[in-house]
């Protein structure tokens, strides 16, 4: 569920960075996530990507839209950087099973596996992230779990060649009335 801008400078210290692993569960929660519940309407949050090198922190807001029409969850993502750059990605769910999705954005490479594990639900992509020298392909493994205070936590580890490049930290809260202008004014 995050957005490639964010990656582009972390691919260039690659071979320095740590292994990458699946994303630790956030704190437990009595509540299971089911995408289509949770993300239908208007959710929007902040997050901080974390360069897997340098430690450096990107800030970045998101609003995003859900519908659900019994079979595809599609997710319009507005995203705000800390540089004031904008960006808008489109998510297209495919519920396939009880506890499995398939889905699709316009830089994702392939088809996204999203699926039920426990009370949370992950997604493994592979992004194609523009850089200086062409497009590149970073592997995500995102996990998304519903807290009991209703907000939603999604942490996120990318990965090129099996080591990590940098992880992200992105919390969610369901607001109605709220537009991207609102949320960015309250920050």
């Amino acid at each position: 569920m995050i957005d490639s801008k964010l990656f582009a400078t972390l691919i260039m210290g690659t071979a320095l960075a740590g292994c990458a692993s699946q994303p630790a569960v956030p704190s437990p929660t009595t509540k299971t996530m089911i995408l289509e519940q949770a993300l239908v309407g208007r959710t929007a949050g902040d997050g901080i990507l974390v360069n897997g090198l340098t430690g450096q922190e990107t800030k970045f807001s998101v609003v995003i839209d859900g519908t659900w029409d019994g079979k595809f969850l599609t997710l319009v993502e507005e995203f705000v950087y800390s540089d004031g750059a904008k960006e808008r990605k489109t998510w297209h769910l495919a519920k396939i099973s009880d506890v499995e999705y398939h889905g699709t954005r316009d830089d994702i490479i392939g088809t996204a596996k999203v699926y039920q594990d426990g009370r949370a639900v992950r997604l493994n992509y592979a992004l194609a992230v523009k850089t200086g020298i062409g497009n590149i392909a970073v592997r995500f493994s995102d996990l998304l779990s519903l807290q009991d205070d209703g907000s939603i936590a999604n942490r996120a580890i990318a990965s090129k060649f099996g080591l990590r490049v940098g992880r992200i930290i992105l919390t969610l809260h369901r607001t109605p009335q709220s537009t991207l202008a609102d949320v960015l004014d309250e920050h």
